[in-house]
């Protein structure tokens, strides 16, 4: 038995598919590899793995070393121009963990679209739904390192809250120059604080939809933090919103200064 190898073909279909996975490579690690070098390092990709494919009687073991050891790097080290670090391993992982969702999404659509001919609507829709799962996992990730545990002290009284670093919160207090939490009202009721007269003071803020406002602010006793090790916050400034923040199980939006 015997195959007939038409190697431009394998070429083309080389070629574009390590452009997928250099592209999508790029896109997760934020390289700032221009497409001319993705196409040069799709070029030297292809290129290799149809020298690998031709060379006779090689055993079939040598072949797969190649293809993952000589061919992959190549490949990477040409289409993104990275070092010998960590950097590097990570687009390595990155690179077949994007190969198996693609070829996982296009094996899918293929039963769908039995046409040889549409193969190319095959990769270019397997690009954009294998884009479409890093960014959803690369929300998760970050949604889950933006929360976290804190436990807030004020005049003997404790209370333990969700905390969501909030990286569009640069808000410092006027007077002490400390960094801003905000916090609800709910929140603030827990420790005992109130809104009466001289018990706090005022902080101007702007957000989206509102040009201009003023928030209640007051001083806590301390602020523990459940990071890795954990931090204690001494005297912090937080503010009170009256609206509801406590969606998604967090009640206080932390200014990531504290951090």
């Amino acid at each position: 038995m015997y195959y007939e190898l038409y190697i431009d073909v394998f070429f083309l279909i080389n070629f574009m598919m390590d452009y997928i996975m250099l592209s999508l490579t790029r896109r997760i690690l934020k390289c700032p590899a221009t497409r001319g070098r993705i196409c040069a390092g799709a070029a030297v990709g292809a290129l290799s793995t149809c020298f690998i494919m031709v060379i006779p009687g090689m055993n079939t073991f040598f072949k797969f070393i190649l293809f993952h050891m000589v061919s992959n790097v190549l490949m990477i080290k040409t289409g993104l121009k990275i070092g010998w670090n960590k950097t590097f391993l990570r687009a390595y992982v990155i690179l077949y963990i994007s190969a198996f969702i693609t070829g996982g999404i296009m094996e899918y659509l293929h039963q769908y679209l039995r046409v040889g001919s549409l193969f190319f609507a095959l990769a270019a829709a397997g690009y954009y739904l294998s884009l479409g799962v890093w960014n959803l996992i690369t929300y998760l990730a970050e949604r889950n390192v933006r929360r976290l545990r804190v436990r807030l002290l004020r005049d003997g009284k404790e209370y333990e809250a969700g905390a969501l670093i909030d990286t569009g919160n640069r808000l410092r207090d006027p007077v002490t120059g400390k960094p801003v939490s905000i916090i609800s009202s709910k929140t603030a009721a827990k420790l005992g604080i109130t809104t009466s007269p001289g018990k706090y003071w005022y902080i101007s803020y702007q957000s989206v939809g509102k040009a201009d406002g003023v928030l209640p602010a007051v001083m806590l006793d301390a602020m523990w933090i459940n990071t890795e090790p954990p931090a204690v916050v001494e005297k912090p400034v937080v503010a009170i919103c009256e609206e509801d923040i406590t969606a998604d199980d967090y009640e206080m939006l932390m200014n990531p200064d504290l951090l």
